[in-house]
């Protein structure tokens, strides 16, 4: 027989071989998952882009236009998604704790449908009013009106696409998102397609211009809506959940349930939504010029985002899951792996961003247009800046995605309001303004308020750890 001495290398070995094992598995069920959501939300983004890059071929102007109306809506869309999102930690949790929840789980997902129409009538009306909206923001009354064009038929996708968001939680719960990657796809090339057609007027169509890519927009959403109740009514996998069963019936326990975990997401969706669009009130006042060239630089900064917002969405099933089956190791392991890969990934788009910044400007303006020359050089100067706050922005998506899934979302909605709000916008205007530095005090603004919150989400998590780990 071995000593003791000689036995107890191997047990820790075996010990170190297992957790590297465990770690590997999270990992690798971490991508599984986390590549089609990715994929999903660089698709959802590429509708906007699609439409910000028609925009751009009908020249600065329109494009300055539609980036005030797209960013208002966007905002209300946010606070709007933040909400029904709940729905996504509530059926993590329940699938954790029992599989075949089939009824919880239909409960739930009625109730986020009830969600999405209770808070499109108010966004409605706020919408419909966007020019008075743009005015009172202190923007020209040329760029207002244009903007409204656009907003009057852009502001009818909101319903369906919040449907979309409820039902694409559902299979993001059962960890079966290939089938909302399909969904997006098919979005895209309809919207390409109904925008090259109604935005320039092509094989007959009328040309027109901004209004065109609302419409484009609003088809696609209803597109994406109808694909993801066709997979879920037809597919034998999901079928069973008759989740369109009893439409009708109310369940104010769980919709009370839901809006309580749901403002809070909304409330920190829109607060730092809210900061971009800040940002674009304060380029609209310095100048057209300073307005298209960040439209450029936010939209590629937003397609980076949407790899750890991905990872976010990960880390909220992952870790909802291992909740409800109370695995805490399992739970640590979710979270941060989510974290790794979200904050990873950002400092490879940092670098590109740095390395080539005028290629990439290129997929949005015409570069060689001289009446474009000064657009251009000014978005190759955000983008700079925009790779500053990569990382932070990286880090403070996959921490609220990581609290979301243990349900924690009020004190995150505190931690943004006071990175956002009390730091990074005043603080902005104050070099933009104060100290004259135009769009890029702008730009220093935001990272600044980035990179507090990402601290501050950061460190609420590490306590989390330390609570729930092996002490617990």
């Amino acid at each position: 027989m071995k000593p003791a001495s000689r036995r107890r290398p191997s047990i820790g070995h075996a010990a170190n071989t297992e957790t590297a094992r465990a770690w590997a598995d999270e990992a690798r069920a971490s991508l599984r998952l986390g590549w089609p959501l990715i994929l999903t939300n660089l698709a959802q983004i590429a509708l906007l882009t699609t439409d910000l890059i028609y925009m751009g071929r009908l020249g600065a102007d329109q494009l300055a236009a539609g980036s005030l109306a797209v960013s208002l809506y966007h905002t209300l869309m946010i606070f709007s998604m933040g909400l029904v999102s709940a729905t996504m930690p509530m059926l993590a949790a329940t699938l954790g704790r029992r599989r075949s929840a089939v009824r919880e789980v239909r409960r739930t997902v009625r109730q986020g449908l009830w969600s999405a129409l209770l808070i499109c009538i108010p966004m409605w009306l706020i919408l419909w009013h966007a020019e008075a909206v743009l005015l009172l923001m202190g923007q020209r009354p040329a760029m207002a009106a244009d903007a409204a064009g656009l907003m009057r038929t852009l502001q009818w996708a909101l319903l369906p696409y919040l449907g979309y968001i409820v039902l694409r939680s559902v299979l993001a719960a059962l960890e079966r998102p290939a089938w909302t990657l399909l969904v997006a796809g098919a979005a895209i090339a309809l919207n390409a397609l109904v925008g090259w057609l109604l935005i320039f007027g092509h094989w007959g169509f009328p040309a027109l211009g901004l209004q065109g890519a609302g419409i484009a927009s609003t088809c696609s959403s209803i597109a994406m809506f109808l694909g993801m109740a066709t997979v879920l009514t037809r597919h034998r996998r999901f079928r069973r959940y008759h989740l369109f069963g009893r439409l009708w019936l109310a369940d104010f326990k769980r919709l009370a349930e839901l809006w309580r975990l749901g403002i809070p997401i909304a409330v920190t969706f829109t607060l730092e939504t809210l900061v971009f669009y800040a940002a674009v009130m304060m380029m609209g006042m310095i100048g057209k010029t300073a307005l298209a060239a960040h439209a450029i630089a936010m939209q590629i900064a937003s397609i980076s985002f949407m790899v750890p917002l991905g990872f976010g969405q990960v880390a909220t099933i992952r870790v909802g899951l291992a909740a409800g089956r109370r695995q805490w190791p399992g739970l640590l392991r979710a979270g941060w792996t989510s974290y790794a890969m979200g904050v990873g990934f950002m400092g490879i788009a940092a670098l590109t961003m740095w390395l080539f910044p005028h290629a990439i400007i290129g997929l949005f303006i015409d570069t060689r247009l001289p009446s474009n020359k000064d657009v251009v050089e000014l978005a190759i100067q955000f983008l700079a800046l925009a790779a500053l706050f990569q990382l932070a922005d990286g880090a403070q998506a996959v921490g609220a995605g990581m609290l979301r899934g243990l349900h924690d979302t009020r004190v995150p909605m505190m931690l943004a309001a006071v990175g956002y709000w009390v730091l990074g916008v005043p603080f902005g205007a104050f070099l933009a303004f104060g100290l004259g530095w135009g769009g890029k005090g702008v730009w220093v603004g935001l990272a600044t308020g980035l990179s507090l919150v990402a601290v501050l989400l950061t460190a609420r998590w590490v306590r989390h750890s330390r609570r729930l780990g092996p002490g617990q």
